[in-house]
């Protein structure tokens, strides 16, 4: 049978009991631009690849701020981020104007997933075709959420999404042990360099990255393009060094083993 045949809406199941037009919007947030996050105790960090499609143009923006203890990072169709970003803001204003309090940030966690897990079974709506890492801070501490066209959700110490994530998440994978005692500056430089793995080779530059911070104390913030630069040039030094070392190790004699005397 072909394919087609069953994607023509979103409530039409395929033999194999799949919906294809949620495995669309899926692929979509794999083919956008990396969206990285991670976490420790008292901060979260996000960061993101702002690259323009043109010389002429300029890059759409990836991170938005939701409210001063809350953030997200997209991946996939910059529009529908923008359409559920300002509803997250809404939640949180109603919420903050209603009980006086910020929301809770697996509270809006839960209203965001259901709000696109409508999308899947409505015959005249499509998925949302954007993955959301959510950034938040409450009173139990700080949090990361990755919220799924499909209206799943899921909470990590550190994840990567959009396009060339697996590099990103091989590098999370082997570091995530050491994130929830980080400090904020640690946390940056590890954003940063997973981002790195994300371009293959092409040099890291503070035009082409965004980096967000929350954390105890300190309200969301997108970081200015010159603070981004000194981690950048901090990083590629620290890199140097341990190039350097390595290469020492390799031309001192002194570092080789003894041979056994027999």
């Amino acid at each position: 049978m072909f394919r087609n045949q069953y994607d023509t809406d979103v409530t039409t199941w395929s033999p194999a009991g799949r919906l294809f037009q949620v495995e669309y919007a899926m692929e979509a947030v794999k083919q956008g631009s990396a969206a990285i996050g991670l976490r420790s105790k008292t901060h979260v960090v996000l960061a993101s690849v702002n690259k323009s499609n043109s010389d002429l143009s300029s890059h759409q923006r990836k991170i938005f701020k939701i409210d001063d203890h809350i953030g997200v990072a997209i991946a996939g169709l910059t529009a529908d981020g923008r359409v559920l970003s300002r509803y997250l803001r809404s939640e949180c204003i109603n919420h903050s104007f209603t009980y006086e309090a910020p929301l809770p940030v697996g509270r809006l966690v839960v209203q965001l997933a259901d709000k696109a897990q409508v999308c899947t079974q409505r015959s005249w709506k499509r998925p949302y075709g954007v993955g959301l890492l959510v950034a938040g801070l409450d009173e139990s501490g700080a949090h990361l959420y990755y919220n799924c066209p499909s209206g799943n959700y899921f909470e990590y110490q550190a994840f990567a999404i959009g396009s060339r994530s697996q590099a990103a998440k091989t590098y999370l994978e082997r570091k995530f042990e050491n994130f929830p005692a980080a400090s904020r500056e640690d946390l940056i430089k590890d954003a940063l360099f997973a981002i790195k793995e994300t371009l293959q080779g092409e040099k890291l530059t503070s035009s082409i990255c965004t980096v967000a911070v929350l954390g105890v104390g300190e309200p969301f913030c997108i970081l200015d393009q010159k603070t981004i630069h000194e981690y950048i040039e901090a990083l590629e030094l620290k890199e140097e060094e341990a190039g350097d070392q390595g290469a020492t190790m390799q031309e001192d004699p002194s570092s080789e083993a003894a041979p056994m005397e027999i």
